[in-house]
C-alpha cells in the first residue's frame, strides 16, 4: 500500500515538474521574441531615418526588386530547401566579401592618411628581419642556450627598430652610431612608388599564406603554391594599375584588393578544389553580386533616383559641422580604427598570457583562486569605472595628456582585458587532456607541448572572445568621457600622443551638445547605422569562427 501511494507521489510530481518545466519554456521564448521584436522595431526606425528609403523612386525600388532581391531570394531558396551542401558556401561567400568591403574602408584610411606607406614598409622590413633571425636561432636551438637565444632575440629586435645605443643612448645625451634598419629603409632616396611599397609589404604575406595552403591542398606540390601566390600578387598588382582608370588612387585600390579580392578568392577557389560538390553554391553570389551590380547599370541608364540617404560618401569622409547636411564621421572612424589598434595590441598578449599562465602553470591555491575570483567580479565592473581608473593613474599619477590615442586605448585594454583572459582560459580549458599527455609522452616538454598543441587547437576560440571583447570596447563612451577625450575632432590623429574622439562618442555629441531637429533626424541616425554595422561584422567574423571550430571538432 505504502508503494502504491510512493509511485503515486512521484508520478503526480513528475507531472507538475514536467507542467512547470514547459511553461518556463513558454515563458522564455515569449521573452526572447518579445526582446528581439523590441531591439528589430528600434533599428528600423533608426535605419529608416538615416536611410530613408521611402524617398526613392518607385521605379528604383522596382529594378533592384526584379534584378537583385528575387533572383537572390529564388536561389538561396533553392540551395537551402534542397539541403544543398553548397548553400553555406555560397552564404559564407557572400559574408566574407560584404565583411571585407566593410574593413577594406578601415585599410585604406590607414594607409592614406595615418601612415606613410615608407614608414610602413620601413617598419614591416624592420620586424621581418629580426623575426628571421628568430627562425634560425631556433634551428640551432639544440646547440644554442635558451638565454642566449633570448638576449640574441631581443638584441636584434632592438637593434633593428631602435638602432645603437637607441633609447638608453638618448636618456644619457648619446647620439647613435648604428641608426636602426627603419630609418636606414626610410632614408633611401629612391623607393617604389607607394603602392608597390604596400603590395611588398601588405600583400605578400598573405600572397604567401595563399601559396603555402595550395601547396598544402596540392600535397606539397610547390608549382602549385607558387602559382597561388603569384596570382595573389598579380591580381592585387592589376588592381591598382587599373584603379585610376575607374576613379580609384592606387593605394586605396592595393588596400580594397588585398582585403577583399585575395581572401574571397582564395576561398572561393580553395573550397571548390577541395569540396566539388559545394560549387553549386556559387550560385548565390553570383545572383547577389550581379544583381547588385545589374540593378545599379540600369537605375543609373534610366535616371531612376535613389534614396535621400544620410549615409553616404559625404558623411563618412567629412568631419563635424554645425550644419547637420554637411556634418561627417570621417575622424570619429579613424579614431576608433586607432583606438581599437591600441586596445588590440595591449589586450590580446596579456589577456592570452594571462590565461596561459593561469590554466597551464599556476598552482591551485588559495592565491590563484583569488585571482579567478577577481578576474571573474573585474569582468562585470560598469565601464565608468575603468574610465575613472584610467584618469587616476595615466592622467593623474602618470602625468599624461588627457584623451590620446595612447591613454584612451590603454584604458579600453583595461576594461576587456578579463574578459580575453575568461574567453582565452575557456578556449584553453576546451582542448582535450588527452592532446597533452600523447604531447608529454612523445618527450615535448610543458613550453612546447603549449605552442605547438595547446595554443594552435584553442586559438580559433581565443579569437573569437577578443573580437567580441573589442565589439564591446568600440561601442564604449563612458571610459572615453572620464579620461577626457574630446566629443569632436576635425582631423584624424597622427600620432599616439593626439587628441582622439570615437564613433560612440560623435554620436553623442550630435545628441546632446548639438541637439535638434536636424541632428536628431539626420546626423544622430547616420551615426548609430554605421556603428551597428562595424559592431555586426566584428560579430559575424566572431561567430564564423565559433562554428568553423565547432565544425572542425
Amino acid at each position: 500500500m505504502s508503494t502504491e501511494t510512493r509511485g503515486d507521489v512521484i508520478e503526480s510530481f513528475g507531472e507538475v515538474s514536467k507542467r512547470v518545466g514547459l511553461a518556463f519554456r513558454y515563458l522564455l521564448l515569449v521573452a526572447t521574441m518579445f526582446g528581439i521584436a523590441t531591439l528589430a522595431v528600434l533599428l528600423v526606425f533608426v535605419f529608416n531615418d538615416a536611410v530613408q528609403p521611402l524617398t526613392a523612386d518607385p521605379r528604383w525600388h522596382l529594378t533592384f526588386l526584379l534584378t537583385f532581391v528575387l533572383p537572390s531570394l529564388g536561389v538561396g531558396s533553392y540551395l537551402y530547401l534542397r539541403d544543398d551542401p553548397g548553400f553555406g558556401f555560397g552564404a559564407g561567400t557572400v559574408g566574407l566579401v560584404v565583411v571585407s568591403l566593410l574593413f577594406s574602408g578601415g585599410v585604406a584610411m590607414i594607409f592614406v592618411d595615418l601612415v606613410d606607406p615608407i614608414v610602413w614598409f620601413a617598419y614591416t622590413l624592420a620586424v621581418a628581419v629580426p623575426l628571421g633571425v628568430v627562425v634560425l636561432l631556433q634551428r640551432e636551438s639544440r646547440r644554442i642556450g635558451f638565454f642566449t637565444r633570448v638576449g640574441l632575440t631581443t638584441l636584434a629586435f632592438y637593434v633593428s627598430l631602435a638602432g645603437i645605443p637607441g633609447p638608453l643612448g638618448d636618456a644619457v645625451g648619446v647620439a647613435n652610431v648604428v641608426p636602426s634598419l627603419a630609418n636606414v629603409v626610410s632614408s633611401i632616396p629612391v623607393l617604389p612608388v607607394d603602392w608597390m611599397l604596400l603590395l611588398a609589404s601588405v600583400t605578400l604575406p598573405l600572397a604567401v599564406l595563399v601559396g603555402l595552403r595550395a601547396r598544402r591542398l596540392f600535397d606539397g606540390d610547390g608549382r602549385a603554391g607558387l602559382v597561388a601566390g603569384a596570382g595573389a600578387l598579380a591580381l592585387v598588382a592589376v588592381a591598382a594599375v587599373a584603379g585610376p582608370a575607374v576613379g580609384v588612387d592606387p593605394i586605396p585600390a592595393t588596400a580594397v584588393a588585398t582585403t577583399v579580392l585575395v581572401p574571397a578568392g582564395a576561398y572561393v577557389g580553395f573550397t571548390a578544389i577541395e569540396h566539388p560538390e559545394r560549387r553549386r553554391g556559387l550560385l548565390l553570389p553570383a545572383a547577389v553580386f550581379g544583381g547588385a551590380l545589374v540593378g545599379a547599370v540600369v537605375v543609373q541608364q534610366f535616371g531612376f533616383a535613389g534614396p535621400q540617404s544620410w549615409v553616404d560618401w559625404q558623411f563618412l569622409t567629412s568631419a563635424h559641422s554645425r550644419n547637420a547636411e554637411d556634418a561627417g564621421l570621417y575622424p570619429a572612424i579613424g579614431g576608433s580604427i586607432l583606438l581599437m589598434t591600441a586596445v588590440a595590441v595591449l589586450a590580446f598578449p596579456l589577456g592570452v598570457g594571462a590565461a596561459v599562465y593561469l590554466e597551464e602553470y599556476a598552482p591551485d591555491n588559495r592565491l590563484t583562486r583569488f585571482i579567478d575570483v577577481n578576474i571573474s567580479n573585474l569582468a562585470g565592473v560598469p565601464s565608468v569605472v575603468y574610465g575613472l581608473l584610467g584618469l587616476g593613474v595615466f592622467v593623474t599619477y602618470l602625468g599624461q595628456p588627457t584623451g590620446t590615442v595612447a591613454i584612451g586605448g590603454a584604458t579600453l585594454a583595461l576594461l576587456i582585458l578579463p574578459i580575453v583572459i575568461i574567453s582565452s582560459r575557456e578556449a584553453i580549458r576546451s582542448v582535450p587532456d588527452e592532446m597533452r599527455q600523447a604531447s608529454y609522452g612523445m618527450g615535448a616538454t610543458k613550453w612546447q607541448t603549449v605552442r605547438r598543441v595547446v595554443l594552435p587547437r584553442a586559438f580559433p576560440g581565443i579569437l573569437t572572445g577578443t573580437i567580441l571583447a573589442l565589439g564591446r570596447a568600440i561601442g564604449e563612451t563612458a571610459p572615453l568621457i572620464m579620461i577626457g577625450a574630446p566629443n569632436v575632432v576635425f582631423n584624424l590623429p597622427a600620432e599616439l600622443g593626439a587628441k582622439v574622439s570615437a564613433m560612440p562618442l560623435q554620436v553623442y555629441a550630435w545628441a546632446s551638445l548639438f541637439a535638434g531637429p536636424d541632428f536628431y533626424q539626420k546626423a544622430v541616425p547616420a551615426g548609430v547605422v554605421v556603428l551597428v554595422t562595424v559592431l555586426l561584422a566584428m560579430n559575424s567574423v566572431a561567430i564564423v569562427l565559433r562554428n568553423r571550430y565547432q565544425n572542425e571538432n
